[in-house]
């Protein structure tokens, strides 16, 4: 498991899978759940470590 200043630049939903130990499925509702900022880009969702990090912290970003 990656530590918060191990995670890369722009997470794929991979790196969030196995930064919080959820399954596959739980980390693409989490995406699509829209509670933090998420491109899409063809059919590959990118989401950028600054906003992941603000929600897992509980942080409001603007």
């Amino acid at each position: 498991m990656k530590t918060i200043e191990e995670l890369p630049e722009v997470l794929e939903v991979a790196d969030i899978k196995a930064f919080l130990g959820i399954s596959k499925s739980a980390a693409y509702e989490l995406v699509n759940s829209k509670v933090f900022h998420v491109v899409k880009i063809g059919r590959t969702y990118k989401i950028p470590k600054k906003a992941f990090t603000a929600w897992f912290e509980g942080q409001k970003i603007s």
